[in-house]
């Protein structure tokens, strides 16, 4: 119950980084999860696929949400904006001109 605790959480962190809101309670993609999550509890007697499913399903969506947010990430970090300097292109692959004290 701990790594699924921890999965929902996890999921509610990327969708804070990509929502507007101010409130994450009332955004539609929170409710869902928690709707879903409720709807497929898991008593300690049965062993349910749907859950199994539901976990998958979760991590795979967390693991999405994290990899849009670091291609954003990356892309506006290198995105080209036209011509570079040469300084502009020592500085972005972390060399030194050979006139910069070392």
């Amino acid at each position: 119950m701990n790594s699924n605790l921890q999965l929902i959480r996890s999921l509610f962190r990327e969708i804070r980084h990509i929502a507007s809101e101010g409130k994450i309670k009332d955004n539609i993609m929170v409710q869902y999860i928690l709707e879903q999550a409720r709807a497929h509890k898991e008593t300690s007697e049965t062993l349910c696929k749907a859950r199994e499913e539901l976990e998958y399903l979760a991590k795979t969506y967390n693991c999405y949400l994290s990899s849009q947010r670091a291609y954003n990430e990356i892309q506006t970090q290198y995105a080209g904006v036209g011509e570079r300097s040469i300084r502009e292109t020592a500085d972005l692959v972390g060399f030194k001109l050979p006139h910069d004290p070392k």
